[in-house]
């Protein structure tokens, strides 16, 4: 969850304040990271979008999506699927470096030095505030 953000109505809180996905869509996470490592991508995404279906803010679902979108060489979906988690938390690191790797592949060079350069400074900036607080 975005720093400073309320978590979504309705949302179960773990004890770290970050809102978990509800028990349906973490099944189909579960049930979509068997079938990724089993090879089974086409029955992953399925998985995963059924996850998402069930929790729109499921990102950790949307990462395996998109992960799967990329082995699969669906690279404009793996984009759009890495933007939207990027919209729902800007602070996510792996998004952005995701999009960096996808717009690389695409051959958006200039894009994909941009989304590096965001992962770089939003993983600096976490790691300060980790120094901070040792």
């Amino acid at each position: 969850m975005p720093a400073g953000q309320p978590p979504a109505a309705g949302k179960i809180i773990a004890d770290d304040g970050e809102p978990m996905p509800n028990p349906d869509a973490e099944d189909h996470y579960y049930a979509a990271l068997d079938l990724f490592a089993e090879g089974e991508h086409e029955r992953a995404i399925a998985e995963y979008r059924a996850a998402i279906a069930a929790d729109p803010e499921y990102t950790e679902a949307m990462h395996g999506l998109a992960r799967a979108y990329q082995d699969l060489e669906r690279y404009d979906e793996a984009i759009e699927t890495s933007e939207r988690i990027a919209q729902l938390d800007p602070d996510d690191v792996l998004a952005h470096t995701s999009l960096s790797i996808l717009y690389q592949k695409k051959g958006m060079i200039p894009e994909a030095e941009a989304e590096a350069n965001k992962a770089r400074i939003l993983g600096w900036k976490q790691q300060l505030r980790a120094d901070k607080q040792k």
